[in-house]
């Protein structure tokens, strides 16, 4: 596929994204001026107010982003998953160059002119309308440009809270090792920053002297400028349109930030809508904040792993028996946190030690007991997840014998790029990610048993399985559906092959639909999952029935 295909293809991604980022920075600044530009006044004429008003913003400046998204997350009215969060902390991080250009354009100003207003009459208030701020434009203006392009920037963070934008084509293609998906994505963002750059520039005052040329030149620009940072936006609801049939009080349906949570995700979203239950997607929420989402009722269901759920969340010593781990976790969450936890959908993504396959050949590699014997130096990176759990870096070392120096602490996703590249010998992935084909990894046998089982399942808020009864419906009928044969297909369907979950969890369906009235001996999956099943693409998914494999 080249480029443009891949642009064509896919413009109803990258058309919603430009609107949610153009849409998040807009609100942001709006909300910015009208906070910063008081503040800047009031710091320009009291001393003593000044220097706790920049010493404030200056502290919410240094603050990293990721970690402001945080801080917000659990706060009443403020924060929450979504856009509403990322608007809050793009209006702090806004705030800086408003308020310092402010203050510091009035009390730039001669006091020769002030004392000529005050000769002429005029009142503080009217000497601020007509005389200060007038003069301050300039400087004002440069700092709201600033705060306008530096907003761009951040708000590409946004996506690790749900905020959408063009963050998501960006951690997209890191997890999906999407090259095209990470150039659209840079390249939209820094087009964005540039638009609007030269949009302010040409708002600001010129200087008597500058020539007229100059000055129409710039604003053709600022008009053109305006125009292409519009279009986009228009174009995506027409692209995005589409008739609205679900009723009622729409369930929403979270997932984690990789492949497999969102193709579980999305098969789920879409059994509900084709039940004509409402449904609001709220995808890709990083690190923990699918369980606190849920907790919180902004999210009413994710897929989770029982290990997870156990180890993680719980915080319990990990255990090898899967039964055991999915009972306990669905006592405990019912108790304490009023959860539901659905049957095990039928496969395990458990840790998966991984190398390049030219290692495991040369070294003879088949098991995580045989890498520790290997006379090899080995340059190991780890996701933050792996390094800081209790089933994770600390026990593994132990238990095999590993004495790493200096382990690499990265986000999951480059990892697998780093291995691949030959930046990394050895990794931890996940079992079931499409990756592992896709980039020809070897994934090495534990053959101690130190990593605990992780069941995939869904985890429901009490009241939404109450509630809508589809919800209950969906969920009990996928226990054992899906085997680990299928996960890592409909993995590397989206990883490999950059096919998009909306697609490989229709083809599911698809599947599902088309072999549900075969002969089953009492279950209509079986049928099902026996057979290929064309894509819309052409290609084959071959699915398989975790039972048959057992």
């Amino acid at each position: 596929m080249t480029w443009l295909q891949f642009i064509l293809e896919e413009r109803a991604i990258w058309l919603a994204a430009w609107r949610e980022h153009v849409l998040l920075v807009l609100v942001a600044t709006v909300l910015a001026l009208a906070v910063g530009l008081p503040l800047g006044i009031a710091a320009a004429y009291l001393p003593r107010v000044r220097g706790v008003v920049f010493a404030v913003v200056n502290a919410v400046q240094t603050v990293p982003s990721l970690a402001l998204f945080g801080l917000l997350l659990p706060l009443p009215w403020l924060g929450g998953i979504g856009a509403r969060t990322a608007i809050v902390a793009l209006t702090l991080y806004a705030l800086l160059p408003i308020v310092r250009n402010t203050a510091t354009g009035i009390l730039g100003i001669e006091p020769s002119v002030r004392e000529a207003a005050a000769a002429l009459g005029l009142t503080p208030w009217q000497r601020l309308r007509y005389v200060e701020l007038p003069l301050a434009t300039n400087v004002i203006l440069a700092g709201v440009r600033v705060s306008v392009v530096l907003s761009v920037g951040t708000a590409t963070i946004a996506a690790a809270i749900g905020a959408g934008g063009l963050g998501t084509l960006i951690f997209r293609g890191l997890r999906q090792n999407d090259n095209r998906l990470l150039v659209v994505g840079g390249a939209l963002a820094a087009l964005l920053a540039l638009l609007v750059d030269v949009i302010f520039a040409a708002f600001e005052r010129h200087a008597p002297r500058a020539a007229p040329r100059l000055v129409r030149v710039r604003r053709l620009a600022a008009a053109a400028g305006l125009v292409v940072l519009l279009l986009p936006v228009l174009w995506s609801y027409r692209v995005g349109a589409g008739p609205v049939t679900p009723v009622g009080r729409p369930v929403v349906v979270g997932s984690k930030d990789f492949t497999e949570s969102v193709i579980l995700a999305e098969v789920l979203a879409q059994a509900l809508e084709a039940r004509g239950v409402a449904v609001e997607r709220r995808y890709e929420l990083g690190g923990n904040l699918a369980h606190t989402s849920l907790l919180a009722g902004a999210v009413d269901v994710y897929p989770e792993y029982t290990g997870t759920a156990w180890t993680a969340i719980l915080g319990q010593r990990p255990l090898t028996d899967p039964q055991r781990v999915y009972t306990e976790v669905r006592q405990t969450y019912a108790a304490r946190f009023g959860l539901v936890v659905g049957p095990p959908l039928g496969f395990r993504n458990d840790f998966a030690i991984l190398v390049r396959r030219q290692t495991a050949v040369e070294y003879g590699l088949r098991t995580i007991s045989d890498a520790a014997r290997a006379p090899l130096r080995w340059r190991a990176g780890f996701g933050q997840d792996f390094m800081s759990r209790a089933d994770g870096y600390a026990g593994f070392c132990a238990t095999y014998g590993f004495d790493f120096q200096s382990p690499r602490e990265m986000d999951l996703a480059l990892t697998y790029r780093a291995l691949a590249a030959g930046e990394l010998d050895i990794i931890a992935g996940n079992a079931t990610d499409g990756l592992i084909a896709a980039l020809d990894l070897v994934a090495l046998e534990d053959d101690r048993h130190y990593f605990p089982p992780y069941q995939a399942v869904y985890v429901v808020r009490q009241a939404a399985w109450s509630e809508v009864p589809a919800l209950a419906e969906v969920v009990s009928s996928l226990a054992g559906a899906i085997s680990t044969t299928t996960m890592q297909r409909m993995n590397y369907a989206v990883d490999g092959e950059k096919r998009t979950p909306r697609e490989v969890a229709a083809d599911f369906w698809a599947a599902y639909r088309k072999n549900a009235s075969a002969s089953t001996g009492g279950c209509p999956l079986l049928g099902m999952l026996r057979s290929p099943v064309p894509n819309n693409k052409g290609t084959q998914l071959n699915i398989t029935c975790n039972r048959s494999e057992q």
